[in-house]
């Protein structure tokens, strides 16, 4: 079942833009970002949070977690160093099984309409039968974790659960929510911790509204 919205922390764009000046921004993005939306102490709270939270809903029975590359590992391994700390429903730690797949749907701000996934269908086969937890960075419109959830489900697995750091409050989304949810955001391009715009950013520790700028000098 889905996490309860009220469970998210919901960021609520004018009571959390942060100013620049407040928190370390490398110098080369000081005209790139508007604000700052997430800081990176706050980040790293809730996903300890997230961590417990998912840990304590599974049996002894080992967990595949999956990272969604690229944008999604900085969330994944900072997720799983506190997943090995946590305590499932035994109140053991959970034994994990770490693998990793690509999936591609932006061109500059914007999703494409076309999802192209790299995992190969014997990678696919070997997850049959096995827990997945799934670890995303951003569910935008989430028709393309809908189109990951509909090619997984052909390979039957025993489970597949989603954890994502964030949540985008757009009117374009399909209405699919994950399982674990971090933060839900205001509807702007996002990035830092490892979200990128045509891959860069991903050097930012905290989680940053794009501005103007930034779009006109990194789009391809």
């Amino acid at each position: 079942m889905p996490m309860d919205p009220s469970q998210w922390i919901d960021v609520v764009e004018d009571k959390f833009k942060y100013q620049l000046d407040h928190f370390v921004i490398p110098g080369h993005y000081s005209e790139d970002v508007e604000s700052i939306l997430i800081p990176h102490g706050l980040i790293m709270d809730r996903i300890s949070k997230l961590a417990q939270l998912i840990t304590s809903e599974y049996d002894n029975e080992r967990v595949v977690v999956c990272c969604v590359l690229k944008g999604g590992h900085q969330f994944f391994s900072d997720l799983v160093n506190y997943m090995k700390k946590a305590l499932n429903k035994q109140g053991k730690t959970l034994p994990i099984t770490l693998d990793f797949i690509r999936v591609k749907s932006y061109e500059n701000d914007k999703s494409s309409g076309q999802v192209h996934i790299s995992m190969t269908d014997k990678e696919l086969q070997e997850l049959r039968g096995k827990n997945l937890l799934l670890v995303e960075d951003i569910i935008d419109t989430g028709k393309t974790m809908k189109k990951l959830l509909e090619t997984l489900g052909r390979y039957e697995l025993k489970s597949v659960k989603v954890a994502s750091l964030l949540v985008k409050k757009t009117p374009l989304s399909c209405g699919y929510i994950p399982d674990y949810v971090g933060f839900a955001v205001p509807d702007l391009f996002v990035v830092g911790y490892c979200l990128d715009y045509n891959d860069i950013f991903r050097d930012l520790d905290h989680i940053c509204a794009i501005s103007e700028v930034g779009k006109t000098k990194y789009s391809v």
